[in-house]
């Protein structure tokens, strides 16, 4: 079925059935359409102009920094707090009151009084308050080992050991990036129509793009107070390998369930994109070589993603096999006659698992920048206009919404305790989200609306004995259902806008959700620390400011292929 005016013809988008299982979103790999990859082709595009204005750091690395982006019509500062965090304060759990470096972005260029207010709020991160001049606020603490390692060896005169940078990929990882109106910050709302920041969280990822560029500029201004006569900057090619990492957590997962118009707007664009590109009738030989080298560097990308996790070491050994038996297809592979990236998908869909199906998703769309990156602006979403539900629809049209759209739900067996197991709630502590264990625990009167399978079926129940012929009349008698209406609307609007499984399982891996929301951030090299929270890497690879102009801005989120490949 086609959703959007904006699809191509020919090929349709996949069913969202399909898509919208969790364990395929929790495959998801970052693609041109990621927040991060726009970002910087924008800069690029509009010939953004970075300068450090300012870096007062002593020689223990405490101080501060401000770092501006100047865009066509407004500039952005990063202003950034280097401290000397003791070890034992070292933390990357919400409820640390201490770290290694604390940001803001600032909307314009600060002065004296903005950093003498800033200096008395940012270090105390939610202890403190910001103002609307503040955009985002974040923090981050240093990867010790490496970051020592780093210092140690360019102090001396040598540069770090390429090992040791690949089995860790970065030497400070953000543990928060708040937006949106936390904590004093300016709303969305003030940005929004900026073109700028008309896609997705673009203010973060400027954020941590500027943040990437002084962690770098700081450790190796501390190599140079350590070796003041011997110390080197890190070698270029070296210093890209370095990305910001981010520990992400369980208060991300529900996002995509609050949500539910954004992320039909990510989806959407995702598999308009993937349809564009399987619709093409001929591919010409320069194309069909591209994705065979984009292939070879996903499988090295592969090789070079480590993790401890069970799970997600079972998960980068089938994409590995993935990418081999896809690299061997592609060498015979003919693509000279009709239609040969559709051709392609159905053999991977045959052939590959859920890995290797999405990386190809991403592969596939790399060639073709003229083809689908005018979509990115449209991943946004007015959610206001989405949210009144419409009292003049008829029951007997809501009971067909709720059969297609929840089917699954209505062939569950709710009776199951492995079916209803868990509970969303917020915690009184931090307010923070948290899932817990429905039938071991008495948190049941604490539970989210995050479960709309199940929802759905109940209203399904009540739908079926209701004889009055609207909507309105529906939620007069069952206001309980009021939320599950809604969601029900949204997703006959907007097909990708609701997951298609169930969120209180036992079997449900919350990382899934992560992961899915973090691809399309951009973020790589998933590592999972237990089935509620992950390390990943932002910016791996990509060229620093300085670098813009003189290198492609796209080009960058797979490692190069070395001698022999």
């Amino acid at each position: 079925m086609q959703h959007e005016a904006t699809q191509s013809p020919g090929i349709a988008p996949r069913d969202p059935a399909t898509v919208m299982q969790l364990a395929r979103m929790g495959s998801f790999h970052q693609c041109r359409l990621s927040f991060m990859r726009q970002l910087l082709r924008r800069f690029k595009s509009e010939n953004w102009r970075f300068e450090v204005r300012l870096f007062e750091i002593d020689a223990n690395g405490v101080g501060r920094a401000v770092y501006t982006a100047h865009g066509p019509q407004n500039s952005y500062s990063l202003v950034a707090f280097a401290h000397d965090l003791p070890p034992e304060m070292r933390s990357d759990r919400v409820i640390a009151t201490a770290w290694d470096a604390t940001f803001t972005l600032f909307d314009g260029i600060p002065d004296a009084a903005d950093l003498d207010r800033l200096a008395q709020n940012v270090p105390l991160q939610e202890a403190g308050r910001v103002s609307e001049r503040e955009l985002s606020l974040a923090r981050a603490n240093r990867s010790v080992r490496l970051w020592d390692h780093v210092v140690s060896r360019l102090a001396t005169g040598q540069q770090p050991d390429a090992e040791k940078i690949r089995d860790v990929g970065y030497l400070m990882r953000t543990t928060a990036v708040y937006g949106s109106g936390k904590f004093g910050a300016a709303d969305r709302e003030a940005t929004c129509n900026r073109p700028e920041f008309k896609a997705p969280f673009q203010v973060e990822m400027l954020h941590v793009y500027l943040i990437r560029a002084f962690v770098m500029d700081l450790v190796e201004f501390m190599a140079r107070q350590r070796g003041p006569e011997t110390a080197v900057p890190i070698d270029p090619a070296l210093r890209r390998k370095f990305g910001i990492g981010n520990s992400t957590g369980l208060g991300m997962a529900p996002f995509l369930l609050n949500h539910p118009a954004l992320l039909h707007g990510w989806i959407n664009a995702r598999e308009t994109a993937l349809a564009r590109v399987r619709s093409l009738p001929s591919v010409r030989s320069d194309e069909a070589d591209s994705l065979r080298s984009l292939v070879r560097r996903a499988h090295r990308n592969a090789e070079e993603w480590q993790s401890a996790h069970p799970a997600q070491i079972a998960k980068l050994t089938a994409l590995r096999a993935d990418l081999a038996a896809l690299d061997a297809h592609l060498q015979t592979a003919d693509l000279t006659t009709y239609a040969p990236w559709d051709r392609l998908w159905h053999w991977a869909e045959g052939t590959l698992g859920l890995e290797g199906q999405e990386q190809l998703v991403s592969l596939l769309l790399e060639p073709y920048g003229h083809l689908v990156d005018d979509l990115g602006p449209g991943m946004a979403a007015d959610e206001a206009a989405q949210w009144r539900i419409d009292g003049a629809m008829s029951v007997q049209r809501l009971r067909a919404i709720t059969q297609e759209v929840y089917g699954w739900a209505l062939d569950t067996d709710w009776t199951n305790p492995a079916a209803d197991a868990r509970v969303w709630y917020v915690s009184e502590a931090k307010l923070e989200p948290r899932l817990g264990e429905r039938h071991a625990e008495p948190i049941a009167p604490y539970e989210q609306p995050l479960c709309p399978g199940r929802d759905a079926a109940r209203m399904y129940a009540d739908l079926c004995n209701f004889d009055e012929a609207t909507v309105a009349a529906f939620t007069l008698r069952h206001p309980e259902h009021r939320h599950i209406v809604r969601r029900a609307q949204i997703a006959a609007a907007l097909p990708y806008a609701e997951i298609r499984d169930n969120t209180i399982s036992a079997k449900l891996l919350p990382i899934d959700m992560l992961r899915a929301k973090l691809s399309f951030f951009g973020a790589c090299h998933f590592d999972p620390r237990s089935d509620r929270w992950v390390r990943i890497n932002m910016y791996k690879h990509a060229p620093f400011p300085a670098e813009l102009g003189q290198t492609d801005a796209d080009d960058w989120t797979l490692p190069p292929l070395g001698a022999g490949h």
